[in-house]
C-alpha cells in the first residue's frame, strides 16, 4: 500500500508531502495506481523547483518508492495551488483504490 502523507501549518496550509511504498495494485512496471502517484509526485515537485523556482527540499529513493519534498513556511502560499491540486488528484485515487493507497495529514 501507498501511504501519502501532507505536511500541513496548523493554518492548513499544505507545506509538502511524503509518499512512501508501493501499491501493491499488480506487478512493478505495470501498476497503474503506483504510476499515477510517482507521475503527479514527480510533476508537482518538477512545478514547484524547476517552474515556479521555489527551493524545496527534495528527498527520492525509487527502490522503497519513497519521495519527500518539504517547503519553508514563508514560500508555502505560492506553493498552495499546486499542493491543493496534487492532494486532490492523491484523494481521488484513494477514493477509486481505496486498498492501494492511504492519504493522511501531519501538522508541523
Amino acid at each position: 500500500m501507498i501511504s501519502a502523507k501532507f505536511f500541513v501549518l496548523e493554518s492548513g496550509t499544505i507545506v509538502g508531502f511524503e509518499i512512501l511504498g508501493h501499491s501493491g495494485y499488480s506487478e512493478l512496471g505495470k501498476d497503474i495506481v503506483c504510476s499515477a502517484v510517482s507521475s503527479a509526485a514527480y510533476m508537482t515537485a518538477n512545478t514547484i523547483t524547476d517552474v515556479i523556482g521555489i527551493s524545496a527540499d527534495v528527498s527520492i529513493n525509487e527502490s522503497t518508492g519513497y519521495m519527500k519534498m518539504l517547503v519553508s513556511s514563508k514560500d508555502a502560499l505560492l506553493c498552495k495551488d499546486i499542493l491543493n491540486g496534487f492532494k486532490n488528484h492523491l484523494l481521488m485515487l484513494e477514493e477509486i483504490y481505496s486498498k492501494n493507497i492511504n492519504v493522511n495529514y501531519t501538522e508541523v
